[in-house]
């Protein structure tokens, strides 16, 4: 955190992250080019480069399921949260893995073309106006050119110079890239299957993201707020415990983190400036809390960060109906001070 940009640190957490990561995606290319070429059956023989273009090529649409899982699994159960802390790796490692899938495809096919082998690539198939034939090429060579652009802006520097909101739309555009990988697969090697293994596998995997994605849908849906711009309720002040917080869902569809301090209640936005990390999740101590993600810190009465930093969120307001604490959903202006709410009674009369 500072007033201006400072690269996020490394730490235990991030090399044991990528270091099962890479063991993850070693493991998956040894069991598919060692362990099962006779369940991959093709209509027809294929060489060792083409079988190690689809090895690199199944691996990186593996992975990029996975990475579109963890948002919604993050969502249904909270033991998923330390997955999406790094996904940004995750991202970039799958790109590796999908440039490696390009290179032996070119390396094979069109290694004696008489044109350049993008050319090549491009004028292979220009049948767009049909389903069956359509160019699954072109489709593989977006999802690429999605996933090298978010590769390379997946660095906190890029999230600094685009502002937050502008980089949370920007790297949205990985469910463009999976849904042209989706077409790429569908069109292309599925269409030389001697067994339905792999095709089993690929809806599976595709109706898996789906399917998660429904169902966190679903919950926010049922846990969300009354539309209504009234005073909403949170919880019975008792029930949040000392130096935590619970999160509610506003009906804008932002997320306010009531913290309890001892005797005194007060709330800011969920989402941290830095990357929208959870606040929520974080410990308060002294009045501030620190975002899990990133270590970015910020006064629960206020919503600032200590000086000399400048990073802001919203406050909110807070009132008690009986023992239940409610909060105002529209939020005040980033950084405005708001005093904190006393449950002093409260407590007197609990066991």
């Amino acid at each position: 955190m500072s007033v201006k940009y400072i690269p996020v640190q490394w730490n235990p957490n991030k090399w044991v992250y990528d270091a099962v990561l890479i063991a993850g995606a070693g493991l998956f290319l040894w069991v598919f080019l060692y362990i099962t070429p006779e369940t991959l059956s093709h209509e027809f023989p294929i060489n060792g480069q083409i079988h190690n273009a689809r090895a690199f090529g199944a691996c990186a649409f593996v992975m990029l399921t996975v990475i579109l899982c963890i948002g919604p699994l993050a969502r249904i159960d909270r033991r998923f949260l330390p997955l999406l802390y790094n996904r940004r790796h995750f991202g970039v490692l799958t790109t590796l893995v999908a440039l490696t899938h390009v290179g032996y495809i070119l390396g094979w096919y069109f290694a004696f073309s008489p044109s350049d082998r993008m050319e090549a690539l491009l004028r292979a198939n220009t049948s767009y106006g049909q389903i069956a034939g359509f160019p699954f090429e072109a489709l593989g060579i977006a999802a690429l050119l999605i996933l090298l652009v978010l590769a390379a802006t997946s660095h906190d520097f890029w999230l600094k110079f685009l502002t937050p909101p502008v980089w949370k739309k920007l790297h949205l555009l990985i469910y463009v890239a999976y849904a042209a990988v989706v077409g790429h697969v569908a069109l292309g090697v599925l269409q030389d299957q001697q067994n339905h293994v792999v095709t089993v596998i690929f809806i599976a995997c595709a109706a898996l993201v789906a399917g998660l994605h429904i169902w966190a849908a679903a919950l926010d849906w049922n846990t969300r707020a009354p539309a209504p711009a009234d005073w909403l309720p949170v919880c019975d002040a008792t029930d949040i415990a000392d130096g935590r917080a619970r999160i509610t869902l506003l009906p804008s569809g932002d997320r306010v983190a009531v913290f309890r301090q001892g005797e005194a209640l007060s709330a800011i936005a969920n989402a941290c400036a830095h990357q929208n990390g959870p606040l929520g999740e974080g410990r308060v101590i002294d009045c501030l809390v620190t975002c899990p993600w990133h270590g970015f810190q910020y006064d629960v009465t206020n919503g600032r960060s200590p000086a000399p930093f400048t990073e802001r969120v919203p406050t909110y307001n807070l009132r008690l109906d009986g023992a239940r604490v409610l909060v105002d959903p529209a939020p005040n202006a980033p950084g405005t001070p708001v005093a904190p709410l006393s449950i002093t009674h409260l407590l007197g009369e609990s066991p």
